[in-house]
């Protein structure tokens, strides 16, 4: 018991990248834009953090707090992608998505050559150092996060005109909705919190920044995203079961009943199986944004 209770911290750490990320999700996909480029704009903004982190460690204590402005910074430009080639040109969302994702394995690597003669960044000394009962400060950021999402969402007029935006574009531009100018906006807000995640990720769960940082976490937020009903509250319920299960899977070692029951592979599997189990459990009822994936088409009834 006194395992698992331990585990309460970590756990809360890895459930941050995966609760901001499907934050931004949320917010692109009420809008009426599919953003599956979340994984690619994660490791953007743990390269560019955990780069800025390295070469700014030895300025002072800012750097942590910085390399996690530039990681949103890097995250927000390079969605700017996808907006372009979703809104402006109404290609497929879910093709300019997947370009974004090997985009962003490529550049990563290629600014790494750059910066540091190498595949992955530098290793650092310190990353973001956890506070009080051993909770990380990012997860006061993801918190912060999906209430600031709630509120502007659902107590906000401009909230109100980006939901539209998602159900109904014709109708919301016949009433003066800036439709387009508010789908830029969600996919930049997106790309901002999926680079601000990724430098959550890569301060905390790790030293350095490498092609396997993320592994999987935009996915697992994308899920997020849909699992919890395209809702601030689901999304947080989905992404604290699904980031228990990333937890669970790193720090079963710690518990010999079940290290030595099944094998450790078995557990590296869990997060993933668990997502696929949720989503195919709970895959009734289409609870998408009517207009999430379709290209906005002005005058279109």
């Amino acid at each position: 018991m006194s395992n698992i209770f331990n585990m309460i911290p970590s756990i809360l750490m890895m459930v941050s990248p995966i609760l901001i990320t499907a934050a931004g999700g949320m917010i692109c996909e009420r809008s009426g834009v599919v953003n599956i480029a979340l994984e690619g704009l994660l490791q953007i903004g743990a390269c560019a953090a955990a780069s800025t982190h390295v070469l700014l460690e030895s300025y002072g204590s800012f750097s942590p707090w910085l390399a996690l402005l530039v990681g949103a910074i890097f995250g927000m430009i390079f969605s700017a992608i996808h907006a372009f080639a979703a809104i402006s040109l109404k290609a497929d969302q879910t093709i300019s998505g997947t370009g974004i994702n090997l985009l962003a394995n490529g550049v990563t690597i290629f600014f790494s050559q750059i910066l540091f003669n190498s595949d992955r960044t530098r290793p650092y000394q310190t990353g973001i150092m956890a506070g009080a009962l051993g909770i990380y400060p990012t997860v006061y950021i993801a918190i912060a996060v999906i209430l600031l999402v709630w509120f502007m969402l659902y107590k906000m007029p401009f909230g109100l005109r980006l939901r539209a935006c998602g159900e109904h574009p014709g109708a919301a531009a016949s009433v003066g909705i800036n439709v387009i100018g508010i789908r830029y906006f969600a996919v930049l807000a997106s790309g901002f919190l999926a680079g601000l995640a990724g430098g959550c990720l890569v301060l905390t769960e790790t030293i350095q920044y490498t092609t396997n940082t993320i592994n999987g976490t935009g996915f697992i937020a994308l899920a997020a995203v849909s699992f919890g009903r395209w809702r601030p509250l689901g999304i947080t319920l989905s992404s604290l079961l699904f980031g228990t299960a990333v937890a669970f899977a790193i720090y079963v070692v710690n518990i010999p009943m079940l290290k030595n029951a099944l094998p450790t592979e078995f557990f590296s599997l869990l997060p993933y199986v668990i997502t696929i189990l949720a989503l195919i459990v709970f895959s009734g009822k289409n609870y998408a944004p009517v207009a999430s994936g379709k290209p906005y088409e002005k005058g279109a009834s």
